[in-house]
């Protein structure tokens, strides 16, 4: 019965156990194996917190443990129909897997069976009595705020056993293992207030039986027409059978009671296996908020077949909003892997690129063996196949949304950018044969918006004769959008993309050129603009440089130990100076961030460039401070494009002697 949704929830990046795999807990102090007697342990900390939100902070959505134990009966028959492969005497004769749900209105209980993998004694107790402290952590964030009361995150973070706890003061779990001995079932039972027992019973029956004692205040629960509507709602795409007794009506008492014949309440078949008129849009999106655990509806999904080399089932969700770890490039992916419907894997990070790590959903092929290892995968031409397939069908998803002529779609996407927007870049340098598609998929604001502009916008707003794509990074938005190094664009009315994302520089390493167009940064080498820069000023520009020599080489001098160079610039309207660098150099921005992630970063000197007509720049030549007023500038240049000052008190200095002498 016990499933991943009840394992332990993980560290952030660790690998997520297999189904009804019990992995020891890390976390957790070892305790010895359980002996077969009756014996009351402490449940850890970090459960006992648990198990106090769910009694007094979990009830906007009360329904939500049966989903919960209704998933984790699945997953354990899953498990063993898997684990039969190699052992097919586990199955003991019975291979029909299913869960069954009933009601005792008698005894006020509720039980969740199934006969699936089963646990043993140690299993319970590692399982039911300890979960790792990051999961806990989690949680708790999660909680905080709107979200204090949403019965809906208990899933989502591995502890979705606890929630029958909701509805529940007792609950009992009877459990044997499958290919075990009768005599070694186990009983656990608790009322959460901090402790439980185990105790060995005799189990002819294989899998758990998970009894749930209900609270004085919860009757609705009793009615079998209530659990049966929430089966069909939350558990109609699992692939066995949920059953229940049916039910007659009793005159002589006035109500129904359950009969000894058993009927399957779900439709027991797996939504993707169905054809697509046959599934409505509400049955997408809970299908959809069962495998990810999110509240909301997904922002899009496509549901395939697909034949050729390769046949296999695809079904595909991108999420409405970014999940809490999404950063976190070595959590695995949200595809699971079935062959033949056959549950293998729910980790599957394989079938889909690190970029888009975001998306949930199911593969079911045709073509793997069901005995398929992790290695298997890495090697797999099918598996490959199927990873360039599914790829193209997300990226696919995502035009369709951003090239929509319906602007609700289009703002659909927007959202999407929003949120996911920084992860998509990663394509870029990961998915050569896709570089083209995802970068018509890029979204920037820039100097004529200020957000949502594509390389294809920009290229139809270019001025006539513009070539280059210009754009400048910097570490914020305003740092962009008012850095010196913009003055002549603004003032000629060329638009220029603003990147502020961490990792846009690393991206613009593999996005050299959109459509013919290079891509070229504002802040590197010379201004050249062209037919787009009249004569007069190209003339202008070269006498200023000329007539202003002699203060350069001072300048030069002066900061030998800063600069690379010192010139005149073209680039400047009403900055008195600016930096820029090299073509092929680092730059600034770049540098920074290396040495904020505690890299090392080549050491380039930037190139001072001064506006010759500047007020501040001409007073130099009778300066009596002079070499003071020339690291000024080179320091209030450094300033205006977010670097840092190697000596601020140097500075403050300067300056200060320069306001007393004004």
């Amino acid at each position: 019965m016990l499933g991943s949704r009840i394992g332990p929830a993980l560290e952030i990046g660790a690998e997520a156990p297999k189904v009804g795999h019990f992995p020891p807990q890390k976390s957790a102090p070892a305790r010895a194996p359980i002996a077969m007697t009756k014996q009351t342990l402490a449940f850890q900390a970090e459960v006992q917190q648990i198990l106090h939100l769910v009694t007094h902070s979990l009830y906007s959505n009360k329904e939500i443990f049966l989903r919960e134990l209704v998933s984790n009966a699945s997953d354990a028959c899953d498990k063993l129909r898997f684990e039969a492969l190699d052992h097919p005497d586990w199955l003991e004769g019975n291979p029909e897997l299913e869960v069954r749900v009933s009601v005792d209105r008698a005894a006020r209980t509720i039980t969740i069976g199934d006969n699936g993998i089963g646990m043993s004694a140690d299993e319970a107790v590692s399982h039911l009595g300890t979960i790792a402290k990051s999961g806990t952590r989690e949680f708790m964030a999660a909680l905080e705020g709107e979200k204090k009361k949403d019965a809906n995150l208990i899933g989502q973070f591995g502890v979705g056993f606890y929630s029958g706890f909701i509805v529940a003061d007792r609950i009992t779990v009877e459990s044997r293992r499958a290919g075990a001995a009768a005599e070694e079932g186990m009983r656990w039972s608790s009322d959460g207030s901090g402790q439980f027992e185990v105790e060995p019973i005799t189990r002819e029956q294989r899998g758990t039986d998970v009894i749930l004692h209900l609270r004085a205040d919860e009757d609705e629960f009793l009615a079998a027409w209530k659990l049966r509507s929430i089966i069909s709602k939350y558990s109609d795409h699992l692939s066995l059978p949920v059953k229940m007794r049916k039910e007659e009506w009793d005159g002589e008492k006035n109500e129904y009671k359950p009969t000894d014949e058993w009927e399957t309440v779900n439709k027991a078949a797996a939504l993707w296996t169905r054809a697509k008129a046959d599934i409505t849009p509400e049955q997408y999106t809970e299908f959809y908020k069962q495998i990810s655990y999110d509240t909301e509806p997904p922002l899009a999904h496509t549901h395939n077949r697909v034949e050729g080399r390769s046949e296999y089932t695809q079904l595909l969700y991108i999420p409405a909003r970014a999940p809490f770890d999404l950063w976190n490039r070595d959590k695995r992916g949200g595809v699971k892997l079935y062959v033949k419907r056959v549950f293998i894997m729910d980790d599957a990070e394989a079938l889909m690129p690190v970029y888009l790590r975001f998306v949930k959903g199911v593969i079911d092929s045709a073509d793997l063996p069901l005995n398929v290892s992790r290695e298997l995968l890495q090697e797999s031409r099918d598996v490959k196949s199927i990873r360039e397939g599914s790829t193209k069908r997300v990226l696919s998803m995502l035009e369709n949304l951003a090239d929509s002529e319906d602007s609700a779609e289009r703002e659909r996407y927007a959202k999407f950018w929003k949120d996911f927007g920084v992860v998509l870049k990663e394509g870029l340098g990961e998915d050569h044969a896709n570089r083209e598609r995802l970068a018509k998929l890029l979204r920037f604001a820039s100097t004529h918006a200020e957000e949502g502009v594509s390389l294809a916008d920009y290229v139809k707003r270019m001025k006539e004769g513009q070539e280059p794509i210009y754009y400048i990074t910097a570490d914020s938005l305003p740092a962009a959008r008012h850095s010196p190094q913009l003055e002549l664009f603004r003032k000629k009315g060329i638009e220029v993309l603003l990147l502020t994302d961490r990792v846009d520089e690393w991206m613009l390493s593999h996005l050299h050129e959109f459509e013919g167009h290079a891509l070229q940064s504002v802040a590197k080498g010379a201004v050249d603009l062209g037919s787009l820069q009249d004569e007069a000023e190209k003339q202008q520009a070269e006498a200023a440089a000329t007539a202003f020599k002699p203060v350069l080489e001072r300048l030069k001098e002066a900061l030998q130990e800063r600069a690379k160079d010192v010139r005149v610039t073209t680039r400047l309207v009403d900055s008195p100076a600016c930096l820029v660098m090299e073509e092929g150099d680092m730059s600034g921005h770049l540098a920074r961030l290396l040495k904020q992630a505690g890299q090392a970063a080549p050491e380039s000197k930037p190139i001072l460039e001064v506006n010759a007509e500047h007020p501040l720049v001409k007073s130099l030549e009778t300066s009596p401070r002079f070499d003071d007023l020339a690291q000024v500038l080179f320091d209030q240049a450094l300033l205006a494009e977010g670097g840092q000052l190697e000596d601020p008190a140097a500075y403050v200095r300067r300056v200060n002697a320069m306001l007393v002498t004004a």
